[in-house]
């Protein structure tokens, strides 16, 4: 499971190092990942495993399903296959990396299955607009968390 926050770097390049205790955790998914997003705003690092499970959901839905359509287009337009170098490092798509504006400082979050990439600054203005409020408690609860 990945969890936890560990702030990192993207470089010149737009590459991003994973941090170390990700990767030791990732290394049993393979050397492929997807790199995508539904808004632009940040950065999903899907392991390709777990990116094909979702594919695999998605395929069974109608091709009508707007819902569908609407997730593939964001996913497909921020979205590309990369694989992690020899130094653990991956590749930000270009146009995710502006969108995002991955650049120097940024965070690394564990998501369970997949990792979130933001912008530090970003990040932290995301916090401050979404704190937990007392219907997501409520929710928590009612799932037993």
């Amino acid at each position: 499971m990945l969890r936890g926050n560990i702030p990192a770097r993207v470089d010149e390049k737009g590459r991003l190092k994973i941090p170390a205790a990700f990767l030791e955790e990732l290394k049993g998914s393979g050397e492929q990942f997807y790199v995508t997003s539904e808004t632009g705003d940040y950065a999903r690092i899907f392991p390709m495993k777990v990116w094909e499970e979702l594919e695999s959901k998605l395929a069974r839905l109608s091709s009508h399903n707007k819902t569908k359509q609407k997730f593939l287009t964001w996913t497909n337009y921020y979205g590309q296959a990369v694989e992690v170098d020899s130094q653990g490092r991956i590749l930000i798509p270009p146009v995710l990396r502006e969108a995002a504006q991955m650049k120097g400082d940024v965070d690394v979050m564990g998501h369970l299955t997949y990792l979130e990439v933001w912008n530090h600054g970003r990040s932290l203005e995301n916090l401050k607009k979404s704190p937990i409020t007392d219907d997501d408690l409520k929710i928590l609860d009612e799932l037993g968390i």
